[in-house]
Formats: C-alpha cells, structure tokens, sequence
C-alpha cells in the first residue's frame, strides 16, 4: 500500500505525462534509474531528449515544488542524463526540465512547466 506522499507523487507524475503528451512530447522511459542517481521523465520533441524531474506538493505549503530541485538532486539529474545518453548513443539536445505539481487531495490545482531548469555542460 502506497503512503500519502507515495500517492501524491503518483498523480503528479501521471499529470506531468499528460501534460507532456498535450503539448507535443514523446514519453521516451520513465523512471530511468542508473545507480543511486534517477530521471523521472525522459521525452522527446523536435530535436531534443528533455529529461524531466517532477516535484509535487501539496497546495498552500510554505515550499514551492520548484524550491525542491537541490544541488544534489541536479548533478544526480546530469550523471543519469549522460549515463542514458551513451548506453543509447543518443545524439539529441539534451535539455533538463522541471515541472512542478501543487495538488489539493487527489486534484491538481497548479502545474508549472519549467525549461531549462538546469545547464547540461559535459
């Protein structure tokens, strides 16, 4: 049985697909695990691979969702990133993406689709 926290991830990632989907993605894989390190979505449009992490919250906290994307959880993001993108001789752009979910029980209220949440330097 999943937690409370477990449950809101879910539906944020599954809104963060839909989301995807509505405006032109290509849902490559998602949550690429290599090691320690994990992208939650891995889509495709035009000539870019967007590798996407999804932070949820609940509505009204004092955190924003976008405050969540840590240092830490940026180099993990690139490690996994250049990881993906050599087992699969990738040779697209590699963009790095956020999209940030506040729900209200299991609706969600505001989702935020930031690109180029991060730099990708090899």
């Amino acid at each position: 049985m999943m937690t409370e926290k477990q449950q809101r991830g879910a539906l944020g990632e599954q809104a963060a697909v839909d989301y995807l989907r509505q405006n032109g993605f290509m849902i490559v894989e998602r949550n690429y695990r290599i090691g320690r390190s994990e992208v939650d979505i891995i889509a495709s449009r035009y000539d870019e691979l967007h590798f996407v992490e999804v932070k949820t919250r609940k509505y009204g906290t004092l955190t924003a969702p976008e405050d969540a994307l840590t240092e830490q959880k940026a180099r993990a993001m690139r490690r996994a990133a250049s990881a993906y993108m050599a087992q699969h001789r990738c040779m697209l752009e590699p963009r790095f993406s956020l999209i940030a979910i506040e729900v209200v029980g299991e609706r969600v209220e505001a989702l935020r689709f930031v690109e180029d949440a991060l730099q990708y330097s090899w």
